[in-house]
């Protein structure tokens, strides 16, 4: 049965009250239907109606389903089909435990690559299955993302690592007790709503992704991923080759994804440029933007919008390009009438937010946030291995790895948080925001050259940071651009060791974007006294941290 063009733009004004078109194509494909999937086996069963309104794209064209759920796109050779999660409603899952949302088209063989690209399989249009959300009293309190950037395990060995650093703590921190002397138990999706990787999952060797998505689906959260530059396939001849494999595996390297409370755009950024020097730029293709000049007008704008991606927005330095100038300002013109938008990446392996304004070409109301997510694998997995055997791996600007957590709330409003992968067990200076690094004697009556410094991991241009000695009065904190004293100490004592202290050294420090200075006083009398630091964090409110240090009388 033939099923009758559904007009996109009539469906898209009823929804949102705008028009957006849809470029007219010759061939379509019958029979894709998105329903419910009332009993949750993946196939559409007698009576399991279809799913009206819903969104599926190819990457570039947006259909939308009729009142039986009925979508029509043309098989396009290459492209991943994709439904685009209504709110309210969840996917099953694959056999990987990844949401099943997409299906990969490729008719004619692609090139040879060493990881595999992608199979051969046949045009057809598929029905995509959504189950009903059921409510939780979690959820009311708003949503809950998971955000991991850089896993970047390049070994077996590294994925253990990720799966006894991140995800088993995340699982153990999210259990819940059950009483009765039963103890505590993780259930699937208690560590959030959804979860986002941003990007080098791997480090170059793709034949680790079945393991590492073992591991991360095990936290049974429904789990997105966008494409890093050690995501690709090297042999591959130009950019729309590099990531077959990858999308074999994660799907569709353009994606969005729809809550009530955010939309989520996950966008390849990395723009390939084998035989170049760099071999990669920061970027968007033709079709991305495409998608995005047809996707964004049927986006509401009482919630918050999220772009999710690698590479970062910012350039790392004057003078270098990181991401394409002209291709920023391009989409943030796009963005600019939405009021609440989120920017998400990671590569850097160091952690950071940024404010975007008139000179990166942003010319909303009110300043772009961007946050520069830290890695999960720290300093690529480096550094001194703990009791654990697991390496200290702390970032150049003094971040512990670890992970983020994206909280929002109806009408876009949304609060962030930084979560240490580790933290020292009675070490009252390091804690899930900051770490503190003091002299641990000072001679009484020296010279006041000698300070405390507060590492504050969430910490922005304009944190407030204070400190006070025994007690006393707050007195206001200076931030400095200066390498983390901590980090330096273990770039000396790897310089002193006559053989490696871990499988590589801690990374060379570097000046860290969120660090204070607080001088430490000594006129007091001698012996022992006490420092407390307190950071307001413009999300998670007043956060404290302590160390001590001694006065002694100088030696002849």
């Amino acid at each position: 049965m033939r099923l009758p063009v559904v007009s996109f733009q009539l469906i898209a004004l009823a929804l949102v009250g705008c028009t957006v078109s849809v470029v007219a194509v010759a061939s379509t494909c019958d029979g894709g239907v998105v329903f419910e999937d009332r009993n949750g086996n993946g196939r559409r069963d007698l009576g399991e109606p279809g799913i009206a309104a819903v969104k599926v794209s190819d990457g570039v064209q947006i259909s939308v389903t009729d009142a039986r759920g009925a979508y029509r796109l043309p098989p396009a050779d290459g492209r991943s089909l994709f439904v685009i999660k209504p709110p309210g409603y969840l996917p099953t899952r694959r056999e990987d435990g990844l949401p099943d949302v997409w299906q990969n088209t490729r008719t004619a063989p692609g090139p040879t690559l060493k990881y595999g690209g992608m199979p051969v399989g046949p045009a057809t249009c598929r029905d995509f299955a959504l189950r009903v959300a059921k409510p939780s009293p979690k959820r009311q309190q708003g949503l809950d993302v998971v955000v991991f950037a850089d896993p970047q395990p390049k070994s077996q060995r590294d994925i253990d690592y990720y799966r006894r650093d991140i995800v088993e703590p995340l699982k153990h921190d999210t259990a819940i007790d059950m009483g009765h002397s039963f103890g505590r138990f993780y259930f699937d999706g208690l560590a959030g709503d959804l979860g986002i990787s941003l990007g080098d999952i791997t480090n170059d060797d793709l034949s680790l992704y079945p393991a590492l998505t073992a591991a991360t689906t095990s936290l049974g959260v429904p789990w997105l991923h966008v494409a890093g530059n050690h995501d690709l396939d090297f042999d591959a001849a130009r950019d729309e080759d590099s990531l077959l494999t990858f999308r074999h595996h994660f799907g569709p390297d353009t994606h969005a994804w729809e809550e009530s409370e955010a939309t989520f755009v996950l966008l390849d950024d990395v723009i390939y440029q084998p035989g170049q020097k760099p071999s990669y730029i920061g970027g968007l293709r033709e079709d991305q933007f495409a998608f995005l000049e047809r996707y964004l007008p049927t986006v509401p704008r009482d919630r918050l919008l999220v772009l999710a991606v690698h590479i970062p927005f910012f350039d790392a330095g004057p003078g270098r390009e990181t991401f394409r100038h002209a291709d920023r300002e391009r989409l943030f013109a796009l963005l600019r009438p939405f009021p609440r938008v989120l920017l998400l990446s990671g590569h850097s392996h160091t952690q950071r937010h940024v404010s975007h304004g008139a000179a990166s070409g942003w010319h909303g109301a009110a300043p772009l946030h961007e946050y520069n997510v830290g890695a999960a694998c720290g300093a690529f997995w480096s550094g001194v291995k703990d009791a654990d055997g697991i390496p200290d791996t702390t970032m150049a600007d003094g971040t512990p790895n670890g992970y983020a957590r994206l909280h929002v709330r109806r009408g876009g409003d949304y609060t962030l948080s930084w979560h240490p992968a580790r933290i020292p067990a009675n070490d009252a200076g390091f804690t899930s925001a900051m770490r503190l690094s003091a002299p641990r004697v000072l001679r009484h009556g020296a010279w006041p050259a000698f300070a405390v410094h507060a590492n504050v991991f969430m910490g922005q241009d304009d944190s407030r940071v204070e400190y006070r000695i025994d007690g006393g009065p707050w007195q206001p904190m200076r931030r400095v651009a200066a390498a983390d004293p901590w980090l330096v100490t273990e770039n000396v004592q790897d310089d002193r060791a006559a053989t490696l202290r871990g499988y590589d050294r801690a990374p060379p420090a570097e000046a860290s974007p969120h660090l204070w200075r607080g001088t430490l006083p000594t006129d007091l009398g001698l012996g022992e006294h006490r420092v407390e630091v307190r950071a307001f964090d413009r999300w998670q409110g007043e956060q404290r941290a302590s160390t001590r240090y001694v006065l002694e009388a100088g030696k002849e």
